[in-house]
């Protein structure tokens, strides 16, 4: 059996390792709640009291607020929760990208398409 070797950081990037996991527990439990439309509609209804219910701190918080991607993971959310977040602001995987690379979305989009030969 292969040794299990640590996790090498990719230079940019945050590891969703266990750590992470228990420090976004919260966040990516309210994302999940996401999936039902009522939910969705009472976080639009009042933002802060939905983060309150599902015991968000401060940086949490402030992600939430900001709209931003980055901030969230570093806060522990996991990207696949946090597509349901985005989704509330009709932001797809695109307007994360923008946001990982600190392109914009259409500059993102060139890369993409220079990428692959476009």
């Amino acid at each position: 059996m292969p040794a299990i070797r640590p996790h090498q950081p990719v230079p940019g990037t945050t590891i969703f390792d266990g750590e992470q996991a228990r420090k976004g527990y919260a966040l990516n439990k309210m994302c999940y709640s996401f999936n039902e439309a009522a939910n969705r509609a009472a976080f639009l209804a009042d933002e802060d009291g939905y983060c309150e219910r599902y015991g968000l701190n401060a940086e949490q918080r402030e992600a939430i607020r900001n709209r931003n991607v980055l901030q969230l993971i570093a806060a522990g959310g996991n990207a696949y929760y946090l597509a349901k977040f985005a989704g509330i602001f009709r932001l797809d995987m695109q307007d994360i990208g923008a946001q990982q690379t600190g392109l914009t979305k259409d500059e993102f989009k060139a890369k993409l398409l220079a990428a692959r030969g476009e």
